[in-house]
C-alpha cells in the first residue's frame, strides 16, 4: 500500500505522552540552545516574513563563504529533500546507502523516482552514474559511519551531471568532521545540533545557482520563529555554546557505551552524539522502556531490527536507561 510506505514513521517519536527521558531523537542532550531560543521567543509573529527571505539568505551565505543565490532556506531537512525530488532535470533515479534516513525514499515515492539501494560503498559508486539525485548522510543516522569516500563521489557526481546531496544533520556534533567536497550540495538542519527539533527550519547550500529551487518552495515555506533561529545560531555566542556542548556531549556518549557494554551489550559508537546498542528483538524492547517513561529509536525501520539508537543525555537520564535496561536483558 503506498499509504503504508508514506506514513511518517520514525521509530522515535510517537502520539503519546511526553517521555521522562528520551534517547529517541539525536538532538543535542544539553539544549535548546539558551541564545537561539531566546530569539525565538522574541520574534513577532504578527506579519509575514519577506516571502523572498533576502536577508536570511544573504547572512548564512556570508557564513559559508558563498553567494546568496547558492542558498535556500526552507521547513527543515525533510521538506527541501521533498522539494529536490521535484526539480525537472533531476528527474532520474535517486541513489540512497542504506540503513539511512528513511525520508530520502519516502520521497522517491510520491515524485514517482526510481530508487536505487546501494549495498556497499563501491556498490554506490558503482550506481552512481545511473543516478540523477543521490543522498549521503555524513555521519550517517542511524549507525554513525563517516564515509571515506565523499570527494571519489562528489567527482562521479559531477563528471556524470548527477547531483550528490550530502545531510549534515548531525555533522556539527562531529568529533573529527570530514571536509565536504565543494561539488556536492549540503543540507543542514541546525534545529538538532542546537536542540530545538520543533523548530522547523533548514537550508540547502548549492555550487550553482538555486532561484528556481526557492521558487518551487510553498509561500513562506520558513516562518518568522524560523528565521529568527536561522540568524541566531549564526551569532558568536551561539556558536560558542554548541562548542561547549559538544565536548560535553562526547564525554556522555562514551560514558553511555560504557555503561552498555557493562551489561553485556554490543554498541557501536558514532563521532557525533549518539551511538547504536544490539538488544535482541528492538521493537520489543523498546515499547517496555516506553512504559517506563524511557523513548528510544527502535531500528527496525532501518533494517536493524536487533538494535537500538541511543542519543547521548544528562547523567540522570542514561542512569535511569542503563537501571531500566538491565531487568528486561536478564528476563
Amino acid at each position: 500500500m503506498i499509504d503504508d510506505v508514506l506514513k511518517p514513521v520514525h521509530g522515535g517519536t510517537d502520539s503519546g505522552p511526553l517521555p521522562r527521558y528520551d534517547f529517541s531523537t539525536n538532538a543535542n542532550g544539553l539544549g535548546p540552545d539558551p541564545q537561539a531560543l531566546e530569539a525565538i521567543r522574541q520574534a513577532d509573529p504578527s506579519h509575514y516574513p519577506d516571502p523572498l527571505y533576502a536577508e536570511i539568505h544573504t547572512a548564512l551565505a556570508q557564513h559559508h563563504g558563498v553567494a546568496p543565490e547558492q542558498v535556500a532556506v526552507g521547513g527543515g531537512a525533510s521538506e527541501l529533500i521533498h522539494r529536490l525530488t521535484r526539480l525537472r532535470y533531476l528527474r532520474g533515479p535517486m541513489l540512497i546507502l542504506p540503513p539511512t534516513f528513511s525520508e530520502y525514499a519516502r520521497a522517491a515515492q510520491p515524485a514517482e523516482l526510481p530508487l536505487l539501494k546501494a549495498q556497499s560503498k563501491d556498490d554506490f559508486l558503482r550506481l552512481l552514474p545511473q543516478a540523477t539525485l543521490a543522498f549521503l548522510c555524513v555521519p550517517n543516522n542511524p549507525t554513525g559511519e563517516i564515509y571515506d569516500f565523499l570527494e571519489e563521489a562528489a567527482e562521479t557526481a559531477h563528471r556524470r551531471q548527477a547531483h550528490l546531496v550530502l545531510d549534515l544533520a548531525y555533522y556539527p556534533l562531529c568529533e573529527s568532521p570530514p571536509a565536504l567536497p565543494r561539488t556536492a550540495w549540503w543540507l543542514y538542519s541546525p534545529n538538532k545540533a542546537h536542540g530545538l527539533t520543533g523548530v522547523r527550519a533548514g537550508y540547502l547550500l548549492a555550487p550553482h545557482d538555486l532561484t528556481h529551487f526557492r521558487h518551487m518552495a510553498p509561500s513562506w515555506v520558513l516562518g518568522v520563529h524560523g528565521e529568527a533561529f536561522l540568524r541566531a545560531i549564526l551569532q558568536p555566542a551561539s556558536q560558542a555554546w554548541l562548542a561547549q556542548s559538544r565536548q560535553k556531549l562526547w564525554l556522555l556518549r562514551r560514558q553511555l557505551a560504557q555503561g552498555l557494554r557493562e551489561l553485556g551489550l554490543e554498541v557501536r559508537q558514532s563521532t557525533a552524539n549518539f551511538l547504536m546498542v544490539r538488544v535482541g528483538q528492538a521493537t520489543q524492547v523498546a515499547q517496555r522502556l516506553r512504559e517506563q517513561g524511557i523513548r528510544v529509536r527502535d531500528c527496525t525501520s532501518f533494517g536493524l531490527p536487533e538494535w537500538l539508537r541511543l542519543s547521548a543525555q544528562v547523567p540522570e537520564a542514561q542512569e535511569a536507561l542503563l537501571h531500566a535496561l538491565a531487568p528486561l536483558l536478564a528476563g
